[in-house]
């Protein structure tokens, strides 16, 4: 296979200055119903890059539960690795890859943990086989194989059998709140629309066109 003949033809009319909202958050809402909209796949995907100790990034795919302008929330195990390197540096960022809109938006901030309260009000919220997965699953953390993990989730079922299952204390949410945020639109020929939003002050964010 030549990778190198492997091409994808943007054919958008592109972004221009006059068509961004002055503010970032309301641009993604704009763009985020569009990738609802058109039906794509996993419009809440995103992939979030984090940095361990030894300076080496991790990057893996989370699903947003919640925005608003407070921020970018995923929820997830607090003894993975990317909750330990989180602790370590809350600086992440944040990729949409909506790529059948021929578009990305990335956005760079800080990430902190949510409430409980906030927390058990998603994880209520989640199919019961979500919720004893919560339990059972170890993430990130070495297995010898499958049917160790259907064992310990058979334990879990098990266990919560009378009804109601509990938050984990293992299990919770993060709030990525933006510094920056990106809006990328494919262009033909390579010559992409690229802009960047950075926070000045609350609620006041500066734009710039970047080079493709």
């Amino acid at each position: 296979m030549n990778v190198d003949e492997l091409r994808t033809h943007y054919m958008q009319q592109g972004l221009r200055r006059s068509a961004l909202k002055s503010d970032p958050y309301e641009q993604f809402e704009l763009w985020f119903g569009d990738a609802i909209d058109s039906g794509i796949p996993e419009p809440t995907a995103m992939c979030i890059a984090t940095v361990a100790a030894d300076g080496q990034p991790w990057q893996r795919m989370v699903l947003l539960k919640v925005f608003d302008r407070k921020g970018f929330v995923f929820f997830t195990n607090y003894s993975s690795r990317k909750a330990g390197q989180i602790g370590s540096n809350p600086k992440v960022s944040l990729l949409f890859p909506w790529h059948p809109l021929g578009r990305q938006v990335k956005v760079t901030g800080e990430a902190v943990r949510i409430s409980a309260a906030e927390s058990l009000k998603y994880f209520m919220t989640r199919p019961r086989g979500s919720q004893i997965g919560a339990w059972a699953s170890p993430q990130s953390q070495v297995i010898k194989s499958r049917a160790l993990l259907d064992a310990m989730v058979e334990e879990m079922k098990e266990k919560f059998a009378a009804g109601h299952i509990p938050l984990p204390s293992h299990w919770g949410g993060y709030r990525v709140t933006a510094d920056t945020m990106e809006f990328w639109q494919g262009r033909d020929n390579r010559l992409h629309d690229r802009f960047i939003y950075r926070q000045i002050t609350a609620g006041e964010w500066s734009i710039d066109r970047l080079a493709p």
